[in-house]
């Protein structure tokens, strides 16, 4: 069990999560967390200290084309520890912190639907399961090179030094965090996938569904339009 994060969700409950991640989840026209496209091959830098450790293809059969809706089963199983649960939930509060507006998103559960995501036996998913591997070993390297501890069992303040060397530079920046910066901009993007994919991150973008509209559709509002500039905005200072 894990000593930060209880897990909230049901199987039933994560992988319905997860199958909304598998279509684009937009904010802004922006794609926060499912293109699928393979990433370049990089060369490990000596001086990241990026583990670049290597994991076996989960072998446990996926859904295939026709699964069985009446008798749902799920046939891989989760496959972060309790402490790789811990460092993603304090990553996706950092991430996505509790404000006036919605829950945290551990609140809702964020670190259950990337559990599901990274263990799910499809390739894309495989891509996304040693990137977050080797990026949250990285952070305990990290965390015990500067201060002699765990990632999550350092301050908050050191935790977030850590995170603001990889949160907001240029891949070419610094090429000892060029590994890290990728992997953090991998998981800021399932974190807002897992997010508004939530009952209570769909509340926050405003997204009410299919909806009939009586006489012709007048378009978003001047109010609407104005939010959406600024989270396209604020996105593509990422």
């Amino acid at each position: 069990m894990s000593t930060l994060y209880n897990p909230k969700m049901t199987r039933r409950e994560s992988l319905k999560r997860m199958g909304s991640m598998t279509s684009v989840v937009m904010i802004g026209g922006i794609a926060v967390a499912c293109e699928t496209l393979e990433p370049e091959a990089m060369v490990v830098d000596p001086s990241s200290h990026w583990p670049d450790l290597d994991f076996a293809v989960i072998s446990e059969n996926g859904y295939g084309t026709d699964p069985n809706m009446i008798s749902p089963t799920t046939p891989w199983p989760r496959t972060l520890t309790s402490a790789q649960l811990d460092q993603v939930a304090v990553l996706s509060d950092i991430i996505c912190p509790q404000d006036d507006r919605g829950p945290s998103a551990t609140a809702v559960g964020v670190p259950d639907v990337i559990d599901e995501w990274v263990s799910a036996p499809y390739s894309s998913q495989h891509r996304d399961r040693v990137q977050m591997l080797n990026g949250l070993q990285w952070l305990d390297n990290e965390a015990d090179r500067r201060f002699s501890c765990s990632f999550v069992a350092a301050s908050d303040a050191q935790q977030i030094e850590i995170v603001e060397d990889i949160a907001y530079r240029d891949l070419g920046d610094v090429p000892e965090f060029e590994h890290a910066v990728q992997f953090f901009s991998r998981l800021r993007r399932l974190v807002f996938g897992g997010y508004f994919t939530s009952p209570e991150g769909i509340e926050d973008i405003g997204y009410i569904g299919n909806v009939p509209v009586v006489g012709d559709y007048p378009g978003p509002t001047d109010e609407a339009m104005e939010h959406l500039n600024r989270v396209i905005a604020d996105l593509e200072e990422f």
